[in-house]
């Protein structure tokens, strides 16, 4: 794949990642930092959200492709709080990534149990910023890497920062932001492990254009995957029915981070090894990154609302698969500002799913309603269940919604990536 500059006034089907190098002290290149930017010419990133790591994250891992980003090194992402505690999902392998926990991150208990399991998945840590004494110290049991930020730092407090961290055998040291020579050989003379900052090398843009999905296709699969039973077949039809939603599972699956030992050919072998859960982690992923104006917990409410339709449903003797299309889809339509007989008129909808959407009409239709009525603080509204009852499914779809999407690659074996190999 070439990458090149996009042109001035590009289309939104341009995509870019920074990748900046990490150097080890004979200076050679042994990890490469993946950034996101929202430009070819950008020098800094925009934003440092969840959603700009979810572009972050699907780019590199479906558009370019992890090998022709970082060869066989290991690739930073940066993480935020979402990816720690489940509620937006880390769909790819752990060979090759250090997930890198942001200063940004408030470290309470969810923060340290999302961690340590994703450690126990086979993760390897990093934190960013580090400075002793701001929280973070929670995660030095779980981290393989800290990173000092040098520029305009506290010479004393950085000395005691390395200080502590040398009382744990397992972190290694990275010294950030070095701007000039002298900062290079003080982090060099306080013994640090490795070595990033513009006096060593910039951040260098890489721009592909994206092939992403139409949106009326990955709504429809993403409500295939979550229908009370998945029909694999019908799943397969619906990725082989749209070119960029093959290739972007395709690159997934044939990457180096999908864990897998063989490459695939077809689109029916990517959906046989990978498995519902984790397509369905990666088109949730995608849905994520690619609704630009959506905030986290707009989506998070999304996911919820589908879900206590579902449930919803499924205590009135409905159908829960129907619900959870309708509230989904109901969901979106309010991310994209636009009435749900615009969104759906791409989609092939059995006539309730159409009447509930465009007017609350039907059987699902009022729980459509009631669902809203319970979501703006109203139950009475839309009362079909009593209140004690809809508390319950209330709490349960919020479980749901934080924990399932992030999936379960779990039982792979603990292996850290080192960066000395």
């Amino acid at each position: 794949m070439t990458h090149v500059s996009a042109p001035s006034g590009e289309p939104a089907s341009w995509i870019h990642v920074g990748r900046q190098p990490i150097y080890d002290r004979s200076g050679d290149v042994v990890a490469y930092e993946l950034l996101f930017r929202d430009s070819a010419a950008a020098q800094s990133a925009s934003r440092s959200t969840a959603q700009a790591t979810s572009q972050v994250i699907v780019a590199a891992f479906t558009e370019f492709g992890l090998t022709e980003l970082v060869g066989s090194r290991a690739c930073f992402v940066n993480v935020t709080r979402e990816f720690l505690t489940g509620e937006l999902p880390v769909p790819f392998d752990s060979d090759q990534a250090v997930l890198e926990i942001v200063e940004t991150v408030e470290v309470d208990d969810m923060v340290i149990d999302g961690t340590r399991a994703l450690v126990e998945r086979g993760f390897t840590i990093a934190l960013d910023d580090f400075v002793w004494g701001a929280g973070a110290e929670r995660l030095l049991d779980w981290a393989t890497y800290v990173k000092v930020d040098m520029l305009d730092a506290d010479p004393a407090g950085v000395a005691e920062t390395v200080e502590q961290c040398r009382r744990y055998p397992q972190i290694q040291l990275v010294a950030e932001r070095l701007e000039t020579e002298e900062q290079l050989q003080h982090a060099m003379q306080l013994g640090f492990d490795f070595f990033q900052g513009h006096v060593l090398g910039r951040p260098h843009v890489l721009s592909t254009a994206s092939m992403s999905p139409t949106r009326a296709a990955r709504l429809q699969l993403i409500a295939a995957l979550n229908a009370d039973e998945v029909d694999f077949d019908g799943v397969v039809s619906l990725i082989s029915r749209d070119p960029a939603i093959t290739y972007r599972l395709l690159r997934a699956t044939n990457s180096a981070a999908s864990g897998l030992a063989a490459r695939v050919s077809s689109v029916a072998q990517a959906a046989t090894l990978l498995g519902p859960a984790t397509i369905r982690q990666w088109v949730t992923l995608m849905l994520f990154s690619d609704l630009t104006d959506a905030t986290e917990d707009q989506v998070m409410s999304t996911l919820i609302r589908a879900r206590l339709c579902q449930l919803l449903a499924e205590r009135l003797r409905l159908s829960g698969g129907a619900a959870f299309t309708v509230g989904l889809l109901s969901g979106i339509a309010d991310l994209l500002a636009e009435h749900p007989a615009q969104l759906i008129t791409e989609l092939p909808l059995a006539d309730d799913v159409v009447a509930a959407l465009t007017a609350e009409a039907g059987d699902l239709g009022r729980v459509l309603h009631a669902v809203r009525a319970y979501e703006q603080g109203q139950p009475a509204a839309g009362a079909v269940i009593n209140a004690e009852d809809m508390m319950e499914i209330y709490l349960s779809a919020v479980s749901w919604s934080t924990h399932t999407v992030s999936g379960a690659l779990a039982d792979q074996p603990l292996r850290r990536v080192d960066l000395s190999r």
